[in-house]
């Protein structure tokens, strides 16, 4: 026997393609067995969790990542009880609490106030644990003064915050948390991490799904890697799995332009593609500090273009610009630009803050008039290096670069001064 609380052994679940289950009539179901001249409709079926098996021990903090459709969620919600396996099986031990979908249990014409007993109890809380951790509720949802609101009147961002006040304070000795970092303003989402990281330093489980890779690297002590809802990758080394992630294999990364909705020029535009290579040579849009990156863009001028000017502005989530690179801005110059054709530019990621980013790309004549222009053309993630320790990207008050430094404290005031001293000489 092994002290797991989680124990998950070949479990998976399948789905039947195009069709949703109701409930249906005798001559129904004998109206849908046979078509076309009395032969059986094939089924098309599709696994979203095939063959996973995995433990978790106690006290563990496990991040569950993998791309949109690996069947992240559809594993929390077998794990929850939400849905019931095709095959296989899981075993929890201990008080179970699920993040899984935030506003679970709220009822609109309700208030806030009679909101949280509801969700509450939905949760598994008693009413006396809810009246004893009220006001911590309220306190960390900030919604006191809108308490006796009906929720329907509440701002969506509300309305997050007082769901994961509630189901964050259930206290259960299992957590699953799905996405709850991918809802709200930065500050919303650090206050969400910074509640489960208490959890986790009060030794419960957490099993934590997000494509934030730095909300993983830093809360998570191991992870699961899951594609195509096969686990593919389990460490308790969380960088190992992370690079795995994003290998080539795992993390291709081109985008289509040629109808993005951020385009301010007129008619067909300039831009077809927009992909980003990693000092690697491959395809990712998530790099490392001073990584040396490629981006290729695949472009279509109506026409032949004599020294036109490419720029690509990066953005941060405030919509700031942080900085830009560009055949004018520090570059070198293309003599002409006629037909289809693929413009690469390789320059050295700067030490910026981990975070997402967006890029920005324009295409503009000789004269600086433009083309094509389109914001938001791609993201860029910054991923924390092994130097850089912190908790929360894209904090207020660290600006756009990192910058390495090393301290020291010589105790004393005599010793500072022959230290100063000496720098001075």
């Amino acid at each position: 026997m092994t002290d797991a609380v989680i124990r998950v052994e070949g479990i998976g679940k399948r789905y039947r393609v195009g069709q949703r289950q109701r409930y249906r009539a005798l001559r129904d179901v004998l109206a849908g067995a046979f078509r076309r001249n009395g032969k059986r409709a094939p089924a098309d079926f599709i696994w979203a969790v095939r063959d996973v098996s995995f433990e978790v021990k106690q006290g563990e903090v496990v991040g569950l990542i993998g791309r949109n459709g690996a069947g992240k969620s559809t594993l929390l919600k077998l794990l929850a009880r939400i849905t019931r396996p095709t095959v296989g099986h899981a075993e929890l031990h201990g008080r179970i609490g699920s993040l899984l979908e935030v506003g679970t249990g709220f009822h609109p014409e309700l208030t806030g106030r009679e909101n949280i007993f509801l969700s509450g109890a939905i949760l598994g809380m008693s009413k006396q644990e809810i009246l004893r951790k009220f006001d911590e509720i309220v306190a960390f949802s900030e919604v006191e003064r809108f308490l006796d609101t009906p929720l329907k009147h509440y701002s969506s961002g509300m309305g997050m915050r007082l769901a994961f006040a509630v189901a964050a304070h259930l206290e259960p000795e299992i957590l699953l948390v799905d996405e709850v970092l991918s809802v709200g303003d930065a500050a919303f989402q650090k206050k969400c991490l910074g509640k489960m990281q208490d959890v986790s330093r009060a030794g419960r489980t957490i099993l934590f799904v997000s494509h934030n890779i730095n909300a993983v690297s830093s809360l998570c002590r191991s992870a699961i890697l899951l594609c195509d809802g096969k686990l593919v990758h389990h460490s308790d080394d969380v960088q190992k799995v992370l690079r795995f992630y994003l290998s080539p294999a795992i993390s291709a990364h081109t985008v289509d332009l040629s109808s993005h909705p951020n385009r301010t020029s007129r008619g067909a535009g300039v831009f077809e593609e927009i992909t980003i290579e990693d000092q690697s040579g491959g395809l990712s849009h998530c790099v490392l500090p001073g990584a040396d990156i490629v981006i290729r863009l695949k472009v279509r001028p109506p026409g032949t273009v004599l020294n036109p000017r490419v720029s690509i502005g990066v953005t941060n989530y405030r919509g700031e610009r942080v900085f830009a690179i560009g055949t004018h801005i520090g570059g070198t110059a293309i003599s002409s630009v006629e037909g289809p054709s693929t413009i690469r530019v390789r320059f050295a990621v700067p030490p910026l803050v981990p975070g997402e980013y967006t890029l920005d790309i324009g295409f503009y004549d000789r004269t600086g008039t433009p083309l094509d222009e389109i914001y938001g053309g791609a993201a860029l993630e910054v991923l924390k290096d092994e130097y850089i320790s912190m908790v929360e990207p894209h904090g207020p008050h660290t600006g756009h670069i990192m910058v390495r430094s090393e301290w020291t404290c010589t105790q004393g005031h005599d010793a500072n001064a022959v230290h100063h001293g000496a720098l001075l000489d």
